[in-house]
């Protein structure tokens, strides 16, 4: 036997080894690791070993404690907050995470604070606005565009599932499954957000508690009127009867028509809504690198007084463009 051909059998026994080795590790993947391949995060939860009750405390985020509670007229502002961090779905306490917001402005105007001090610059009324500005837009202000922006996205997306879900639903009930057996069809057919919520209203069913309660309160965590049009249409149906499934296969053909008006709508308004986000984003953005880069640009002038007035004055307007670029962009549908 030449030496070429025992070379190219040992090549061709490494080239099936590695195969082997390949496939074996694949087949022990898919067997150990079932929960990364289900559909939400609700199945995954249980196919860990998870018991119901705590996955029920997660979904609904009992497990990390209350929500944000500011006293006084600021309780508006808090619990607008709290839907923020809800709806942007963290894994952490909207409580937790707007305490490390605070405490990131605090270190960071206490560094802006020092380092001008150990600049040599003089400390006055006007170092000191500077700095809490800083702080505040990258302590508090940027995350807060990251966590509004991840909250928007998924209340897009759960909007755009919704129809189909209501489509899966309506199946379910023509093909003779009760109320609570097709919202358990949904569960295991519908991907997150939207699976894990109805995955959380048919637990808590099952735990007792009423399924138009249940319903409502999934509506006010995702806060979307499609939703609140579902529970509605749940409701009116318990109370006077008729057949279901056409009642919401109505409402599906009133919510599609809808998304593509609100689609519609989106696009004529995209000029508009792209130049309010970046007359919104980038002075923020632009200030926070630029003081990041070259902290002297700024501070170097914060003692003079006019600097305060001025400084004050750009704030002001800078606040009141946001509300009005608020406003005209903000369209109902």
């Amino acid at each position: 036997m030449s030496t070429t051909t025992i070379r190219l059998i040992v090549l061709a026994l490494i080239f099936a080894a590695v195969v082997l080795a390949i496939e074996g590790g694949v087949r022990w993947y898919r067997t150990n690791r079932t929960g990364a391949r289900s559909i939400n995060k609700r199945l995954r939860l249980i196919a860990t070993g998870h018991d119901r009750p705590e996955i029920v405390a997660r979904l609904r985020r009992d497990a990390w404690g209350d929500g944000i509670a500011l006293p006084g007229p600021l309780s508006d502002i808090g619990h607008k907050l709290d839907n923020l961090l809800r709806g942007a779905s963290f894994g952490m306490s909207p409580g937790r995470l707007f305490l490390l917001m605070i405490l990131a402005v605090a270190l960071l105007f206490t560094a802006t604070i020092v380092f001008a001090f150990a600049a040599g610059l003089t400390i006055g009324f006007g170092t000191v606005l500077m700095a809490a500005c800083f702080a505040g837009a990258a302590g508090l202000g940027l995350p807060l565009m990251i966590i509004a922006r991840r909250a928007d996205q998924r209340r897009k997306k759960m909007a755009e599932q919704f129809p189909v879900a209501l489509d899966i639903f309506v199946r379910g009930l023509r093909a003779g499954h009760p109320v609570a057996a097709a919202l358990d069809l949904l569960t295991q057919e519908m991907s997150d957000p939207i699976g894990s919520e109805f995955g959380l209203v048919t637990d808590e069913v099952a735990y007792g508690a009423d399924l138009r309660d249940a319903l409502h309160n999934m509506a006010n965590r995702c806060d979307l009127e499609d939703l609140r049009m579902f529970v509605v249409s749940l409701s009116v149906q318990s109370e006077t009867g008729g057949n279901l499934a056409e009642i919401l296969e109505n409402l599906s053909k009133v919510i599609r028509e809808r998304a593509s008006m609100v689609l519609m709508v989106r696009a004529l308004s995209s000029e508009g809504r792209m130049t309010a986000t970046i007359l919104t984003a980038l002075p923020v953005l632009a200030f926070v690198a630029l003081f990041l880069l070259n902290p002297q640009f700024y501070l170097q002038v914060a003692g003079d007084p006019a600097f305060s007035i001025g400084f004050g004055f750009l704030i002001a307007l800078y606040t009141i463009g946001f509300v009005i670029i608020r406003r005209l962009v903000n369209l109902k549908v």
